[in-house]
């Protein structure tokens, strides 16, 4: 087995990055901003695709975080450019379309339609984007630029951002970017993490009401979250087909949303669907509901360690329910099991990103060692290590 070290993705030191931010922000647009502003990215600990079929979900923000430098203008333009892409865009608030621009361009000039959608007033902006999120491993590099931006766009306009309601005004517009401009169905979960996350915690969301209660993350174990490189697209098609089938899931059993069964109808409600693809996704959204509440009171009991189990029952729901795990995902849970680690489980929307893995304390290195090696092993390409811990809201850095 190969004996490479792993690739560790340091989050970093926020100064640096804002300075960096800064110099870029002044190389391209030939002034100063007048802020810059943070979001994190997010890895959901338990509860997968239940966030649109109204069920609770167990996010929290990871210290990786996509930073926005930005100044208004006073004639209805935009312009955008960005550290790591070289397409850039430049035009009016008024010719914003859906579909128009597209790319991350599109994701940011959403967020700026949808605002004005909202009522929201603007007279424009130029915009600076330096993600530190990593980009199609499952950890919402999206929300944390449409987040960043929302809120930069807001204060420059003089709207408030303080306090719970202002924050789901946000997240809300953030949505409808992702939804209606850049065609990303995204159920709402990250960016309600991504604006209302509290450092230390995880966020448990009611993704009915989008009311939220912060569960602290007990210090007794540590989590490490594996990008496998096998990157996804929410707008890929695959990530929506999987919300199709809930949809006509749904629809089948004449319910408004599959998170509101109780597993003990299972037995006399999976005969009544057409398909096994409808059968399993039914399956895993009941049963994945009834792990976030085994999640969330091992977190209030500061027993993180004892939720390893069920992250594992998560992954294997995942994986022969909802089918949407990937042999790379697989080969992390499997591999980090073997290491020691008390649980594991593939995170976000599936079909390739990121899997969560829980540690226990000191053991993150050596369990990072073995998933690196099983890949090597099975000549998949070196993955990721983000070693990560509960993070705080997006916020204004400068």
């Amino acid at each position: 087995m190969s004996t490479a070290a792993p690739d560790w993705v340091d989050a970093g030191d926020s100064r640096d990055h804002r300075a960096d931010a800064q110099q870029a922000f002044t190389a391209a647009f030939d002034t100063e901003p007048e802020g810059i502003w943070s979001a994190p990215g997010r890895v959901n600990l338990i509860g997968e695709h239940l966030d649109y079929n109204g069920g609770p979900v167990l996010p929290l923000a990871i210290d990786h975080r996509t930073l926005v430098a930005a100044s208004p203008r006073s004639d209805g333009r935009i312009r955008m450019a960005s550290r790591q892409d070289a397409a850039t865009w430049e035009g009016s608030l008024a010719e914003l379309r859906p579909g128009r621009p597209t790319g991350w361009c599109g994701y940011a000039a959403g967020v700026l339609w949808a605002a004005r959608e909202a009522g929201r007033p603007l007279s424009g902006l130029n915009l600076l984007v330096d993600g530190r999120v990593p980009v199609g491993g499952g950890l919402s590099s999206s929300a944390a630029l449409t987040c960043a931006v929302a809120l930069a766009a807001a204060q420059l306009s003089g709207s408030g951002v303080s306090g719970d309601d202002a924050r789901r005004e946000l997240a809300a517009i953030c949505v409808r970017a992702e939804n209606d401009f850049a065609g990303a169905p995204t159920g709402g979960m990250d960016q309600a993490v991504v604006l209302r996350a509290l450092a230390g915690h995880a966020l448990l969301l009611d993704c009915t009401t989008f009311d939220a209660e912060q569960v602290p993350v007990p210090h007794v174990g540590e989590l490490l979250v594996v990008d496998t490189r096998g990157h996804h697209e929410l707008t890929d098609g695959q990530y929506g087909g999987r919300r199709a089938a809930c949809e006509r899931a749904a629809q089948e059993l004449d319910v408004p949303r599959l998170a509101g069964l109780d597993v003990t109808q299972l037995p006399g409600l999976l005969p009544r669907l057409s398909d096994d693809e409808l059968r399993g996704v039914v399956r895993h959204v009941v049963t994945e509901v009834q792990r976030v509440g085994a999640v969330v009171s091992h977190l209030r009991e500061g027993r993180l360690l004892e939720a390893g189990p069920t992250l594992l029952e998560s992954h294997a729901s995942m994986r022969d329910d909802f089918v949407i795990s990937t042999p790379e995902l697989d080969l992390v849970v499997e591999a980090a099991v073997a290491a020691g680690a008390p649980g594991a489980r593939m995170t976000g929307g599936g079909f390739g990103g990121s899997a969560v893995v829980l540690c226990r304390p000191g053991d993150r290195p050596a369990v990072a060692a073995a998933i690196t090696g099983a890949f090597a092993a099975a000549g998949f390409a070196t993955p990721g290590m983000l070693p990560v811990q509960a993070s705080g809201a997006a916020a204004r850095m400068a």
